[in-house]
């Protein structure tokens, strides 16, 4: 089992078991899929029903009728397995340990991958640390198969300090 992180459990909704999970996730629909399995406090759930409600990705689960049921869980983290999931393109824990070149010359490997409102932040490192947004004016290809991703520099995109 691959699991990986999609959000966290923000609180408790209404009395009939259903929790508000907090995600910045980018493939949400294939993680909260009804009968697809949640790893909660090491506890594998099965949904039974997701929809959005303002900010949240509002999940039941099988089992689990009343308020009381799922209050363990409040702000604790939600995990998938990655195996389960359908989705075309990566995932942000795809890119790291990739290295990133710039043209033929080797930049650094990425070590993290900061997600924000707007864009991904690729997180670069080589003896510094270079954040670089996961946008295609910078990143020219994400080539998966050969461990690489290759950027477009432009002064003041890297810290040259």
């Amino acid at each position: 089992m691959n699991l990986i992180y999609v959000g966290s459990v923000a609180n408790t909704h209404g009395l009939k078991g259903e929790i508000r999970i907090i995600s910045q996730f980018k493939f949400k629909d294939s993680a909260f899929r009804v009968s697809n399995k949640l790893y909660i406090r090491g506890d594998e759930l099965t949904i039974t029903s997701y929809r959005r409600h303002k900010e949240y990705d509002m999940v039941t689960f099988d089992g689990f009728n009343s308020i009381e049921d799922v209050l363990i869980y409040k702000g604790e983290s939600v995990y998938v397995d990655k195996d389960t999931l359908e989705y075309n393109g990566y995932l942000k824990e795809d890119l790291i340990g990739l290295d990133v070149y710039n043209k033929d010359i080797l930049m650094g490997k990425v070590v993290d991958v900061l997600s924000t409102s707007v864009q991904e932040i690729l997180v670069i490192e080589n003896g510094k640390k270079h954040m670089v947004p996961n946008v295609s004016e910078f990143v020219k290809k994400i080539d998966l198969d050969n461990n690489s991703i290759y950027i477009e520099y432009i002064k003041g995109l890297v810290n040259e300090d």
